[in-house]
């Protein structure tokens, strides 16, 4: 579906600066309520699981009779599993699997291609000197200022190996991946917290998402208020589930609902990809949600996702994976030093959002030049500089899809 030019939107602009995600999207998931998380006391069964992704994958793949599929290949336990189910369902499918080599980041890579060897797929690697390099092209396509855009580039590979592609999306927040999260708000709250603490706690375990001055960096236009915010968040933690239970509620109806799905949606339909995401079936959508923590989260150890481990435990694929997340990460302090802040002193020194009346100067030139900027400013920059990049193709129309940032 062609979504239309945009024009700003306030909260938008406030959501995703501060949460990294835009409640005015409309999702492609179906939203949660709590009542959809409620735990259903009894083990979940391993084999209905595995079944579901099976036929997810079945389905999908006949329907289209495809010879030949792309895999996004992290190396973590969603992406692995997903390869094991779809070369056990598909013994002679030719599988390609790409990767994403960022510069001066931890190299996964190597894990990846292991993983891909044992199940015989043919492994690629996209090398990215510079992250930000296609940004305004990306954006272009999704019609929204995010700048954390792998996806962008992992479609454009492999558009041009086959017609669809096949991701893990959904393993964390249907079962239970973010532990480093839930560790730290299990700390920050108790089962006396008010809802409104647990909100400040859940906010406070998105470190990465948000500054401490983050009022600041708004000008009125943008009309920012902490109370919307929270107000935002409110009825996940205003219910009768466990405290981690509304943790998942809230990550479920957050980045993936809001982010994620939709905008890896949009990227797909522009190179006219067929996505697929066998984890989020209908299924899994309705059951997984209320497997009981105990089931999926070994809070002692801190490792999560304790179905899909004992899936790929199963296929003999387990020791392929470690129990840290594995994902598409860059190292942003890395991209700062090499590229991200040339290009905000390029582009907000003269910036349209600052001269139009909805980003603060005073707060960009109080923080640029920080030689040791920590990560979340430089996270809020690059926010930034999406949102510069966005008005000046969508409102002024002065920029080209095509201008590379190099």
């Amino acid at each position: 579906m062609e979504t239309p030019n945009p024009t700003v939107n306030p909260s938008s602009i406030v959501d995703i600066l501060t949460l990294r995600y835009d409640t005015s999207i409309q999702p492609n998931l179906p939203k949660k309520s709590w009542e959809d998380f409620v735990p259903i006391d009894k083990p979940p069964s391993i084999t209905s699981i595995e079944t579901s992704i099976c036929d997810e994958i079945e389905s999908n793949l006949q329907s289209h009779n495809f010879k030949d599929v792309s895999i996004a290949l992290s190396g973590g336990v969603d992406s692995t599993l997903v390869l094991s189910l779809l070369r056990k369902t598909n013994p002679d499918l030719k599988i390609n699997a790409i990767s994403i080599k960022f510069a001066n980041s931890v190299d996964e890579t190597p894990t990846a291609a292991k993983i891909a060897e044992r199940f015989e797929a043919e492994h690629n690697i996209i090398q990215l000197e510079n992250y930000l390099s296609e940004l305004p092209k990306a954006i272009s396509i999704i019609k929204l200022p995010f700048w954390d855009l792998h996806w962008y580039y992992v479609v454009k590979k492999s558009q041009t190996m086959s017609k669809i592609l096949i991701s893990g999306d959904g393993g964390d927040e249907l079962f239970a991946g973010y532990t480093f999260r839930y560790k730290k708000f299990l700390s920050l709250t108790s089962e006396n917290s008010s809802p409104h603490e647990k909100v400040k706690a859940y906010l406070e375990c998105h470190e990465r998402d948000r500054v401490p001055d983050q009022e600041n960096i708004f000008n009125q236009k943008c009309q920012f208020s902490w109370n919307y915010i929270y107000s935002i968040l409110l009825p996940f933690f205003d219910n009768d589930l466990s405290r981690l239970e509304q943790v998942y509620l809230a990550d479920y109806n957050g980045k993936l609902l809001y982010n994620f799905n939709p905008i890896n949606s949009r990227i797909t339909d522009h190179f006219k990809m067929n996505q697929l995401a066998p984890l989020l079936n209908n299924e899994l959508l309705t059951t997984a949600t209320h497997i009981p923590t105990k089931y999926k989260y070994d809070v002692n150890n801190e490792i999560g996702k304790l179905p899909l481990r004992t899936i790929l435990e199963k296929n003999n694929a387990s020791s392929l994976i470690t129990k840290e997340k594995l994902g598409f990460n860059v190292n942003t302090i890395n991209l700062w030093k090499l590229h991200g802040h040339d290009l905000c002193k390029e582009f907000l020194d003269d910036s349209r959002i600052v001269k139009d009346g909805w980003i603060n100067n005073d707060w960009i030139q109080k923080h640029i030049d920080n030689s040791d900027l920590d990560v979340k400013y430089v996270n809020k920059f690059l926010g930034i500089l999406a949102f510069e990049i966005w008005y000046r193709l969508f409102i002024t129309k002065e920029m080209s899809s095509n201008t590379t940032l190099d």
